[in-house]
């Protein structure tokens, strides 16, 4: 089967799993009011994980930590800390937040995400999406390395999706601002350049004991695209919705992935859940990448 098609055998393949504690181990969850964000915060705090709740809303992350503390979480230590990755000046307050109160970080899952039919621009300019999915997370990993580097072995899971393979990157139009702008295209683009980058987080993790991995969250069930019109809400809940999984399943892929003993030491690569996949060529362009990694930093203002 063509590189390109993987993935179609690999959703039928039989998932790797573990059963290894993160009992002491600190693990910051972005995303993690709903879909594969919630899953994953949950399957983590079972396994003993201690919590920060990265979300936008402090009075949903408020009720998934209660219903964390008295499901399977019981326990746990769960902090919630305020972003709005529409707006990177919240972004980097969070950082500080974690900074100032987790001597460790022994984890990320970098889960937040989006998925607009329309072009929207944020406060500061950037296309909305791309902000979401790629800068914010870029800049709130980017503030948090040098610590969880000091807290080795760690880990880092970027939530990233197979439509990377939609295409839509265009480092000279990165707004939408001079092509026609469509959704999937958008949500594409921004998953590309998360792909790009994630060499250069690797080479920067080099020889430290902390690994960065990128995993497609599986064909799942999730609040993304909520924010769009009716029309399409409507159309996700009564027609995609039914053939999508419970999301449970992408919180035992991140789990796998942050915990397993099998995985320790495996650094900038791609999975589909937890089978290792390559992703489309145009994700993997090194060249590409450093422009990527550049402008990236430039965006968000850490150049």
């Amino acid at each position: 089967m063509p590189d390109e098609l993987r993935f179609l055998e690999n959703k039928r393949k039989p998932q790797r799993t573990t059963d290894a504690s993160l009992a002491g181990k600190r693990c910051v969850v972005t995303g993690a009011t709903s879909g594969v964000g919630m899953a994953a915060a949950e399957r983590l705090a079972a396994a003993g994980a201690d919590l920060v709740l990265v979300c936008r809303d402090r009075a949903k992350a408020e009720r998934v930590r209660a219903e964390i503390l008295a499901g399977r979480g019981r326990g746990a230590d769960i902090g919630i800390v305020a972003a709005d990755f529409s707006d990177l000046e919240t972004v980097r307050n969070a950082a500080a937040e974690l900074l100032a109160s987790c001597p460790r970080i022994d984890i990320i899952v970098n889960s937040a995400g989006m998925h607009s039919t329309t072009r929207r621009l944020t406060t500061a300019g950037h296309e909305l999406v791309f902000c979401v999915n790629h800068l914010a997370p870029f800049l709130l990993t980017s503030l948090l390395l040098e610590r969880i580097k000091a807290s080795a072995p760690s880990r880092i899971v970027m939530v990233n999706s197979e439509g990377h393979r939609f295409g839509g990157l265009d480092l000279d139009d990165l707004d939408w601002s001079r092509r026609h702008y469509t959704g999937l295209r958008s949500y594409g683009a921004s998953k590309i350049a998360q792909l790009l980058v994630l060499p250069e987080f690797a080479q920067r993790l080099a020889g430290s004991g902390a690994t960065i991995n990128a995993m497609h969250p599986g064909d799942v069930r999730s609040n993304i695209g909520q924010n769009n019109g009716f029309l399409y809400r409507a159309f996700k809940t009564v027609v995609i919705d039914r053939f999508l999984k419970d999301p449970a399943i992408s919180g035992e892929a991140i789990y796998w992935l942050a915990a397993a003993p099998e995985a320790e030491g495996v650094s900038g690569k791609y999975f589909y859940l937890t089978i290792e996949e390559k992703p489309a060529a145009h994700a993997v362009d090194g060249a590409l990448g450093k422009r990527v990694w550049e402008l990236s930093r430039s965006l968000v203002g850490l150049a």
